[in-house]
């Protein structure tokens, strides 16, 4: 009893040390003035009625939404395709891509960023679409394996063989039986890749910086001015994500319910 008492007691410290910064930064957003008191004086919706009547935050918000969901499109257009071959006809050569998931974690955004300016503006390229590639590369390892285990959670080979066993074509048994199959593992792969690169910061930054402002970028600009402004900001994004992250836990229950039926 003494044990699952102290086991109680550290794990509601560990949850106020993690969720006290969240809390006071939504309190924050939302404060006329918090400057002598324990709590905010007063509570408004003025900051995020500013924040949204900013033309540029909006445009940071959007571009921020096009990158990372271009990046995700595009690895699920170039990507999946691939990891579907690999993984249900040509087993032998997965070792290859779980290397490539390794290194994908090898370099750090600082290293990398340096190399894509030296690499690619003596080519000429536009550095966005060097970020744009380096994006769908970065979420490589979350699609991987998100991908693989959906296939093998169904089963996929089996699934196809016996499909093209009751007459159905390949095409029709990996449109009509195996992609409805797996869809709501592929989705938490695209929902948790997309969050991933809506946070980041780094490459975007030493990249491209202010040429392409995203969201993070607007964001470090405005702690230099206004840190109601900037609560704001972190609020939204915090939003967001909790969307994005209730998503994906019904969707990952979905999908556990399809592969248990």
């Amino acid at each position: 009893m003494k044990k699952k008492g102290v086991a109680d007691l550290f794990l509601l410290f560990l949850m106020l040390y993690l969720l006290l910064p969240i809390v006071a930064t939504a309190l924050y957003a939302f404060a006329t003035e918090w400057n002598r008191t324990v709590l905010p004086e007063g509570l408004t919706f003025k900051w995020l009625a500013i924040l949204f009547q900013d033309v540029e935050f909006i445009q940071a918000f959007g571009r921020s939404v096009l990158l990372s969901g271009s990046a995700v499109v595009l690895a699920f257009f170039f990507v999946v395709p691939a990891i579907f071959v690999i993984v249900l006809y040509f087993p032998k050569y997965e070792k290859w891509m779980q290397t490539i998931v390794v290194l994908v974690y090898a370099f750090p955004g600082v290293i990398l960023a340096v190399g894509l300016i030296r690499t690619y503006t003596k080519l000429g390229i536009p550095m966005i679409l060097a970020v744009l590639g380096v994006y769908i590369i970065s979420i490589f390892p979350y699609i991987y394996q998100g991908t693989r285990n959906s296939l093998r959670n169904v089963n996929a080979k089996q699934l196809l063989d016996a499909a093209e066993l009751l007459g159905a074509s390949k095409r029709q048994a990996f449109v009509k039986v195996l992609l409805p199959a797996i869809y709501p593992g592929l989705f938490v792969g695209a929902l948790l890749s997309f969050s991933i690169l809506f946070g980041e910061f780094v490459l975007i930054n030493l990249v491209v910086g202010s040429r392409f402002e995203t969201v993070q970028i607007y964001l470090m600009e405005k702690l230099s001015t206004s840190g109601h402004i900037a609560s704001a900001v972190v609020f939204v994004y915090l939003v967001l994500m909790g969307i994005l992250t209730l998503a994906i836990s019904v969707l990952t229950k979905q999908s556990k319910g399809l592969v248990k039926s």
